[in-house]
């Protein structure tokens, strides 16, 4: 076993070459066939096996929006051979034996998001659709997917490799705190027992791990590779090289040692200067190697320059949620430096933007402009963060050793390089291709950010806002913004004067349409009813509220689960009772009849009458409107029937945060075990309350 890390290249986002293992994959194929599902298909393709099998809980869509798409075109780019199966039935392994056994390996993802976020709302309950499901339907992936795929491709093909990848099991790969079962779960290479996991984006890691694996190279010597992890045998050693967390058993008991761990693994993120982590659990280490170097603006135009068909697989005849919402966008970076607590784009993707040229982003849209199908109009041209096109630092020097979480906060970094002048001459030239009507930025922008250039405000408002922008100050209580690592409120207000103006001098009637987060690590019934007065103040009445969820890995999710602030080991004030988060909710929209009487719980709790009345800053009045009193009495109705109050809940089940298991109030003695190859409470459309909601409609 190795004991350091080997030299690898650094690939500068800047650099135009092409290292290995990009620099052999073959030139582009147009038109090409999407990747087979079925054995039909790949005979089609005059194939008489595969060599990799992608098991992913995602409808396949050949997109480079979806994570199967990118890996399972630029495996075939480089000659191998590729089967798709997804959304399998997890209850046997049959699906998983599709196309035999595969020459290579397995490749497990339980899709584009957690399985449990996918599944249930921060209310525990379970959501009423799938976006990533045909017809947006619930039920087609398992709960805790990664483990229950692993588990079918070891029945199915004993000696195959696995190798777990994707957001589920990059959030999950050390001992974490899972919000559905309240506790600190081991790492997920414990429980799904597979032989790798691809932590990040894993585009270069899956290339050399086919070859190698090609070359005859065993999966324990793949342990060298910067972004995987691995699990240690009991009688094996970790590396000496590695900073030793606390262990599992440790992290589960003690919630200093909790935050500690996590403080240690988000000062390990920067691939420059990360050292390999090892954590045990029990007699057994787990391994994290460090992560993956950003790959290079040139290696970025080859992933997008793929022969995508940007259709879902012809098998599909209802609609995906998902892709009907970003069929139209195109990506031109990622990664984001922002460092927000609440966020798991920065852990997955990295904190260092890798953009793709002009050149690759312009063909991009002209072969969409192409497609006798195309409107003319494109839907997105961003990224997690679109005004963070090509930023990066300016010293490389200071780049390799720095530990700071975020570049922006609590102020913006001076080595950072801020200039929109690539991202406006970019949006000038996407909108100049012939066939295109307008360029919607619909992607979040950073408000502070997009202050400091006039030209790319001018640029923004005249031209690529379709009447409403959405931005995301969060919240406005000065300490919450602080935990969120997000800017002060002040800044969304100049912002809003000069996106106000902006559209004025433009002659155009456009809106902003902010984003707040309710329940988040330090948000107080006090800081609630701040951001209510401010709402109503400023004419803001949000239709969605983003309830916080705590998502594996996250420092908000630590905030949450210990208390505690890992950085600066303060306490956190925490809203953890089903009642507290749905007065904060309550509050955000204060405006709706049906929500009173929890406002005026809140306003009554917390002292503040003031805002009971017909006052200017009142945000109800003394009187229930009849509609609040309507609500109540079903919820009465409800309760006496034994039924319990599900209504509000019922409303909001598919709001969330993130690109995050049981109602609060059960009785645990009368829970039932459940396997997770079972279907779930929420899987079946004939369960009694969608019955008694359907007899009394």
């Amino acid at each position: 076993m190795p004991q350091s890390l080997p030299s690898l290249p650094v690939l500068n986002a800047g650099s135009e070459s092409l290292g290995e293992p990009w620099a052999s994959l073959g030139p582009p194929a147009w038109p090409a066939p999407p990747l087979p599902m079925t054995v039909t298909e790949m005979h089609a393709l005059g194939w008489d096996a595969v060599d990799v099998v992608f098991v992913t809980g995602d409808a396949y869509v050949d997109h480079p929006s979806f994570a199967m798409a990118i890996l399972g075109r630029l495996l075939q780019a480089a000659g191998f051979r590729v089967g798709i199966v997804s959304q399998p039935d997890w209850r046997s392994c049959n699906d998983w034996r599709r196309f035999g056994r595969p020459r290579l390996f397995f490749a497990i993802s339980a899709g584009n998001m957690d399985s449990m976020i996918n599944h249930y709302t921060a209310n525990r309950k379970v959501r009423n659709s799938d976006a990533y499901s045909p017809g947006g339907r619930i039920g087609r992936r398992p709960d805790r997917a990664t483990l229950a795929y692993c588990q079918r491709a070891r029945e199915a093909y004993h000696g195959v490799p696995v190798i777990a990848g994707g957001v589920e099991a990059s959030l999950r790969r050390l001992a974490h705190y899972d919000y559905w079962s309240d506790k600190v779960r081991r790492s997920i290479l414990l429980d799904c027992k597979a032989d790798l996991l691809v932590f990040g984006m894993g585009e270069e890691l899956i290339l050399t791990l086919a070859r190698r694996m090609a070359a005859g190279d065993s999966v324990k010597q793949l342990r060298d590779l910067r972004g995987v992890a691995y699990a240690l045998g009991a009688s094996e050693s970790p590396p000496q090289d590695a900073l030793v967390l606390s262990s599992f058993e440790q992290v589960r008991t003690d919630k200093l040692a909790f935050a500690e761990a996590t403080r240690q693994i988000h000062n390990e993120t920067n691939p420059y200067n990360a050292r390999r982590l090892v954590q045990w659990h029990d007699r057994q280490a787990v391994v994290v190697n460090p992560p993956a170097f950003p790959v290079s603006q040139a290696a970025m135009d080859r992933i997008y320059d793929l022969p995508y068909t940007r259709k879902p697989h012809p098998q599909y005849h209802e609609p995906i949620p998902a892709y009907e919402m970003i069929k139209d966008s195109v990506t031109i970076m990622r990664g984001c430096f922002g460092g927000c607590t609440f966020c798991s784009i920065t852990t997955h993707q990295g904190r260092i933007i890798q953009s793709r040229s002009q050149e690759s982003v312009v063909r991009e849209i002209e072969r969409m402009a192409a497609d006798a199908e195309f409107k003319g109009n494109i839907s997105d041209i961003g990224g997690p963060t679109a005004n963070m096109y090509e930023m990066r630092c300016s010293r490389p020097e200071v780049e390799a050793k720095c530990r700071r979480q975020s570049c922006v906060h609590p102020t913006i970094c001076k080595l950072l390089d801020t200039s929109h002048a690539p991202l406006i001459q970019l949006m000038r030239a996407a909108r100049a291709v012939p066939g295109v009507k307008k360029v919607h930025v619909a992607s979040g922008i950073r408000m502070d950010l997009a202050r400091r250039s006039p030209e790319y405000m001018r640029e923004l408002v005249r031209h690529h806002v379709g009447g409403l922008l959405k931005v995301a100050p969060e919240h406005t209580d000065a300490n919450v913004l602080n935990l969120m690592r997000k800017p002060a409120n002040d800044d969304f207000e100049k912002f809003a004067d000069v996106f106000k103006r902006e559209s004025s001098r433009a002659g155009k009637k456009q809106y902003l349409v902010p984003y707040f987060i309710a329940s988040h690590p330090g948000s107080d019934l006090h800081a609630m009813i701040d951001l209510a007065v401010f709402l109503k103040r400023n004419g803001y009445k949000p239709d969605q509220v983003q309830d916080f969820i705590p998502a594996p890995f996250d420092i908000a999710t630590a905030m949450y689960y210990t208390g505690i602030d890992p950085f600066t080991r303060r306490p956190v004030e925490i809203a953890r009772q089903l009642r507290d988060r749905r007065l904060q909710r309550a509050l955000m929209q204060f405006f709706k009849p049906e929500n009173y009487f929890e406002v005026r719980r809140a306003l009554e709790t917390s002292g503040r009458q003031d805002l009971i009345g017909n006052g200017c800053d009142c945000l109800i009045s003394d009187r229930p409107p009849k509609e609040a009193i309507e609500r109540r009495r079903r919820a009465a109705n409800r309760t006496s029937a034994g039924q319990g109050d599900d209504e509000f809940n019922d409303e909001h089940d598919d709001d969330y945060v993130h690109a995050s298991e049981r109602p609060a109030a059960v009785n645990h003695k009368s829970r039932r075990k459940q396997s997770r190859y079972d279907s779930g409470r929420g899987y079946r459309p004939d369960r009694k309350s969608i019955r008694q909601r359907k007899k009394r409609s």
